[in-house]
């Protein structure tokens, strides 16, 4: 991904991330260990795509 296109995606907190799926924040971050969903931030500030989360859940709605 280029930084042009880095700087649309809209990143949040583990638990905005969690709030946003309606799960845990334990289930956000089994997803990210996972690979179910990309992890972004430093060690001590996970961070996650709001763009990908939703596509993920209109995955699952579709089954």
């Amino acid at each position: 991904m280029t930084q042009e296109q880095d700087r649309g995606r809209r990143r949040v907190p583990t638990e905005l991330a969690a709030l946003a799926m309606g799960v845990s924040e334990a289930t956000i971050r089994k997803w990210a260990s996972r690979r179910k969903i990309t992890r972004y931030g430093g060690p001590q500030r996970a961070e996650y795509d709001l763009d990908e989360l939703f596509r993920l859940s209109r995955r699952n709605d579709s089954r």
